[in-house]
């Protein structure tokens, strides 16, 4: 159930309206990584975790309801942003800019690029903020990542927010406005707080790496294929011990001649890698398992309720 509180969760405020940076703006309203995106990304996500993980359920539902409080800050900001244009849109019969087209070709070409810094700010919707980006591309449901399996969705999320944050350090050297500028720099920093918030729900799943239930074959988890010429670069991605797995990289300097040699890779024998093929196949086994009981016995048996209803 939602019910909406009319004041903003942060006190958005604009100096002047600036039509230009409403429309840069819509990045962050109806983008591919704007507020309305995560909102609906962590709002499906939590839905298959109800049962098996009901405190991740209610923080996806917290967080997405919270992104759908910053889609409204957004929003309210390029209204104001588009200052007295849906006003002087409706003079249609006296004072309507486009009477000025009549005036000689400078007044009528100064108006068509006024109308293109966006033409839906003009034509579609006057002055009032539209569910699409930057350049009028409609918000699209694909944006939206869900995959029901914990260990995808959050290391999703991370990416998400990464993204999001660098949008809106992009967006705040745009403006000169102090008051946008301050809601910006909100905003990027609640960005910063959900990584840390999905981060730490991530840590609570172990074994979480690979993500999902299957494991890796350690004939080919540690491998490293130079496939490029000139000067190579090495580092901790191709040397040295892998982060994760904590095996040796091997590095495959002649990748034709490895591929060549070995069947296709077929016959290669495990390499620097503790992990065996057996090993692998028990885990995978186990860990199947696991996640599954996870799921199914939490769900109840008979006739199924989605909440229970208590006085408080």
């Amino acid at each position: 159930m939602f019910y909406h509180v009319k004041d903003l969760q942060y006190n958005a405020r604009v100096s002047a309206p600036d039509p230009r940076f409403a429309r840069v703006l819509l990045e962050a309203f109806g983008g591919a990584n704007g507020e309305l995106k995560s909102a609906m990304q962590y709002f499906v996500q939590a839905f298959s975790c109800h049962n098996p993980h009901p405190d991740k359920y209610d923080m996806l539902m917290d967080i997405a309801t919270e992104e759908l409080g910053h889609l409204e800050i957004v929003g309210a900001t390029i209204q104001m942003l588009l200052g007295p244009v849906n006003g002087k849109m409706k003079d249609v019969a006296e004072n309507m800019e486009i009477n000025k087209m009549m005036d000689g070709k400078a007044a009528k070409e100064n108006f068509i690029h006024q109308a293109f810094t966006n033409p839906q700010f003009l034509v579609s919707s006057p002055g009032s903020p539209t569910l699409t980006d930057s350049n009028g591309n409609p918000w699209c449901a694909t944006y939206v990542s869900a995959n029901a399996d914990l260990t995808v969705d959050l290391r999703s999320n991370m990416a998400g927010e990464c993204r999001a944050k660098i949008g809106y350090e992009n967006l705040i050297p745009l403006t000169d406005d102090p008051y946008v500028k301050e809601t910006l720099m909100f905003l990027m920093t609640r960005e910063v707080t959900h990584f840390q918030q999905f981060e730490a729900a991530l840590e609570t799943i172990q074994p979480n790496f690979p993500p999902g239930v299957f494991q890796t074959s350690p004939k080919y988890s540690n491998l490293y294929f130079n496939l490029s010429k000139g000067k190579d670069a090495r580092g901790p991605w191709n040397e040295g011990e892998s982060t994760r797995l904590k095996e040796e990289w091997q590095y495959i300097d002649d990748s034709l001649q490895e591929v060549r040699s070995t069947n296709g890779l077929v016959d290669r024998k495990p390499k620097g890698t503790h992990r065996t093929e057996k090993e692998v196949q028990q885990m995978d086994k186990k860990l199947a398992k696991e996640r599954s009981k996870e799921v199914l016995s939490s769900l109840p048996e008979g006739a199924m309720s989605w909440c229970s209803y208590q006085d408080k």
